[in-house]
């Protein structure tokens, strides 16, 4: 468990999500999210998922997404790439009592953003520095942790942190997010081992539209 999720601030290219369930196998996060349950591929790489024929955007259809699914310290996790949709389906991921997040990494704006779904329930969300407009069933429900991590001030809405790049080096504004993201670790006891997103070979199905899943 020691890896975290807080590395996830460093990602400079990769733009797709990654999704955590805990309370479901990796194969079952995989059809949540839109897989054939038989779908799967021998286990591949970072860079062979992202070498899978893939179609942004094709007229009148579906674009194409991917994922490569995992477990880690409890949680099953999908890594998305291309078009995949599947992390959208975060209440429909968390039925059946399964708890669910979603981090989706973006460099500034519009910032990365969390989200948090159980039991069928998309329960909180907010981007990242902007942890003062939440939304979902229960959108206060981290606001106790993100006080405790001086990501708030205690009356739950004024930040703590920079503004943004304008106010502080770019290695601050990461700082921010990493603050929030440590916060959203320790609450659910969340971890990714960073080779998950390069050397590790993991299985891989498609979840959206028709890839091109042969190696």
């Amino acid at each position: 468990m020691s890896d975290g999720i807080q590395w996830l601030v460093g990602l400079e290219n990769w733009m797709s999500s990654v999704v955590f369930a805990r309370g479901i196998s990796a194969q079952e996060l995989a059809v949540r999210m839109g897989a054939d349950p038989d779908g799967a591929t021998e286990p591949i790489t970072d860079a062979q998922a992202w070498g899978l024929d893939m179609e942004g955007y094709r007229p009148g259809g579906d674009g194409d997404g991917v994922v490569r699914v995992g477990e880690c310290g409890g949680w099953s996790f999908a890594l998305e790439y291309g078009d995949s949709t599947g992390g959208d389906r975060l209440a429909e991921i968390s039925r059946g009592g399964v708890e669910a997040v979603r981090y989706v990494p973006m460099q500034e704006h519009p910032p990365a953003t969390v989200d948090y779904a159980r039991d069928g329930v998309a329960l909180c969300g907010f981007g990242l520095h902007e942890e003062n407009q939440r939304f979902g069933e229960e959108p206060d429900l981290l606001v106790p942790d993100l006080i405790a991590g001086q990501v708030l001030s205690p009356d739950g809405q004024t930040l703590l942190s920079p503004e943004g790049p304008d106010d502080a080096g770019y290695e601050d504004f990461r700082d921010t997010y990493r603050r929030t993201l440590g916060v959203v670790e320790r609450r659910f006891g969340l971890s990714l081992p960073p080779a998950s997103l390069e050397e590790a070979r993991l299985p891989a199905y498609a979840v959206r539209g028709t890839p091109d899943m042969r190696i």
